[in-house]
């Protein structure tokens, strides 16, 4: 029976309730996820011996949001340092020292059966079938999944003891051979060198010093390797039971905002929402695009999804690394540094990219604050000042700074700002009717305003954004999306002529058709089509050729649709447009005001609003009849 030594659960668990405290004091914007990392590493911390097989928590989410360090500083927070390792798995990388995941915990003298950290780095690179569902040939690793299973990994070799038998008795036979001879030899007793202590004690899988075992006989070592045959355990599967195995990766299938890498100015708070969506079931659907059915029950169920940061995650952020500045420059040079709000602000506009995590915004500091700091601090110590206040301009686009009693000025944009500043105004004039046809009918047909409507964006071309809700799709919402992708190009046609609308509606376009194609060959809601036109498989595939047409006039009747609804609310197309033109960008309060002014009566819902029927009342209502 186990005997718990409650003093030492209560010191473990008071360590990593400090550990908990620590994580959070580093972090920002993941408290929910140490708070769950940490309830499910408690059995596995503090009484491991219950544990017969290993603990699986897996961590998914976008680049940058902290995954990998989080798991660094939590074991060193428990002082797990010498008991953990990081593996990056790969099918495809052929210069990894390791072919099997035995060899690694092996080369980390972890086949000892105690608690340890196993980190299974960026999974999504060890994918096992491709992107058409078909195995891929893989010889490295497998016994990842042998590992998953139940913590046991088989013993793939056994000649290890035999070696050190016959290594003994031919030097027996040498020097049997010599005294036979008449030559001269050594004392007989000999004793064992550190590359065979070592050796050893990996084979028997001994707890021993390595020093212990050298001042081992040579017959000692074999009264050793003989017990250990006759006991025949250690040919037995080496049990990880009492390791906590952590799995983190990127799943762009699930978090398909990942793909907006570049996108600087769409708000932070609509990716969060959107991230705060995933689910298990996408985790899991996402995985089985990249492993086996088999393979994926193997992951188990503790998966925790990391949310993209919020807008004031990112501004405690900023605030953090500001103030790291400011103690740094204190302690390094008795100066102190003052920045007003307006240094955050040129920060957080340059160095903010939601789907990219923190990265960019450290570089940022570094580009921003820290390297034009350095010109202020070099007069400051040559003419001994002890104060510096930072202040930017934006009016101006310079950086202003008082040094001691000295005044400074110079030019100076943001790298992204002066992307932004590039944009030519008559390309934004044509972005912003674009972007105002896509608000106009969206906000006509759903009753919403868009979460977010810019026509300046920082990127090398000029580009905008209509950012919608979450759609609930149905047969009169698919129609209503198709009509939303279709307004950008046709409000251009409208304002602009047919002959100068320009060709961004390539991309609206492609989403309209797919939707239509969805409409018609996978959900059925045209009448003249209920079979489904979507299936791969070569004994169910059916001629797609026949619904063409029937597509093709449902666009067409759209797009008259469309530009009739357009025509319509042309006022409120134009000042919209105006608008737009004018400021780049319009808060949702601001569009809600202009629709007002014109007729349409809008909500302004948040980011994680869903727009979905009604069907609770509308079963209710059933009751009634």
């Amino acid at each position: 029976m186990l005997k718990l030594d409650r003093q030492l659960i209560a010191e473990r668990k008071a360590k990593l309730e400090e550990a908990k405290t620590v994580l959070k004091q580093h972090f920002v914007g993941i408290d929910k996820i140490i708070d769950d990392l940490v309830d499910y590493i408690q059995v596995w911390y503090l009484i491991p011996d219950l544990l017969k097989r290993p603990v699986i928590v897996n961590l998914w989410g976008m680049t940058g949001v902290g995954k990998t360090d989080l798991v660094r500083k939590l074991v060193k927070s428990l002082h797990f340092q010498d008991r953990f390792v990081e593996v990056e798995l790969s099918n495809v990388d052929e210069t990894l020292w390791h072919s099997s995941i035995s060899s690694v915990l092996d080369s980390h003298d972890l086949h000892d059966g105690k608690p340890a950290i196993v980190l299974f780095d960026e999974i999504q690179r060890f994918n096992t079938i491709d992107t058409d569902g078909k195995p891929l040939g893989q010889t490295k690793f497998m016994d990842f999944w042998e590992l998953l299973s139940d913590g046991r990994l088989s013993k793939k070799h056994r000649d290890n003891l035999d070696n050190f038998l016959m290594g003994y008795f031919q030097r027996r036979k040498e020097t049997q051979r010599k005294r036979n001879k008449g030559e001269e030899v050594e004392e007989e007793t000999v004793y064992l060198s550190m590359w065979e202590a070592l050796e050893l004690r990996k084979a028997l899988n001994l707890d021993a010093n390595v020093e212990d075992l050298i001042d081992m006989t040579e017959d000692e070592m074999v009264d050793l390797v003989m017990s250990a045959k006759r006991q025949k355990a250690i040919y037995e599967p080496i049990n990880h039971s009492k390791t906590l195995i952590l799995i983190s990766g990127n799943l762009d299938d699930a978090f398909h905002m990942a793909t907006q890498a570049s996108e600087a100015d769409v708000d932070a708070d609509i990716f969060h929402a959107f991230t705060t969506k995933v689910t298990l079931m996408d985790v899991k659907e996402a995985l089985m695009n990249k492993f086996r059915p088999e393979q994926v029950a193997r992951f188990g169920n503790i998966h925790l999804i990391y949310p993209s940061l919020r807008k004031q995650d990112f501004e405690t952020l900023i605030q953090r690394e500001i103030e790291r500045v400011c103690r740094e420059t204190f302690e390094h040079t008795g100066v102190q540094l003052t920045l007003d709000d307006s240094i955050a602000r040129l920060i957080y506009r340059n160095g903010v990219f939601p789907v990219q995590g923190v990265r960019p915004v450290f570089s940022s500091v570094t580009d921003i604050l820290e390297m034009n700091l350095s010109k202020m601090l070099l007069h400051a110590l040559t003419h001994g000042e002890t104060t510096i206040y930072l202040h930017f301009n934006e009016a101006e686009q310079k950086i202003e700074a008082k040094v001691g009693d000295t005044d400074f000025s110079y030019a100076y944009s943001g790298r992204i700002d002066k992307i932004r500043q590039t944009n030519q105004q008559a390309a934004v004039a044509n972005i912003s009717v674009h972007e105002s046809g896509h608000a106009v009918v969206y906000m006509v047909l759903f009753g919403l305003v868009p979460l977010q409507l810019q026509s300046k964006v920082a990127s090398s071309y000029s580009g905008g954004f209509t950012f919608p809700h979450q759609i609930h799709r149905t047969k009169r919402t698919l129609l209503d999306m198709i009509k939303v992708y279709l307004a950008g190009g046709l409000a251009e046609e409208i304002i602009f002529g047919s002959l100068d609308a320009s060709t961004g509606r390539e991309n609206d376009r492609e989403q309209a058709t797919v939707l239509a194609l969805d409409y018609v060959r996978k959900y059925g809601f045209d009448d003249e089509f209920q079979a489904t036109y979507t299936l791969d498989h070569h004994a169910y595939t059916m001629n797609r050729d026949v619904t063409d047409m029937d597509v093709e006039k449902m666009m067409m009747r759209l797009v008259s649709e469309t530009r009739e609804l357009l025509s319509r609310h042309i006022l409120l197309l134009q000042s919209l447009s105006l608008q737009l033109a004018q400021k780049g960008q319009l808060d949702s309060s601001v569009t809600a005001d202009l629709a007002a002014q014109h007729g349409i009566s809008v909500e302004v819902k948040p980011e994680g609003h869903l727009h979905i029927p009604t069907y609770d009342a509308k079963l209710a209502a059933v009751q009634g009849h």
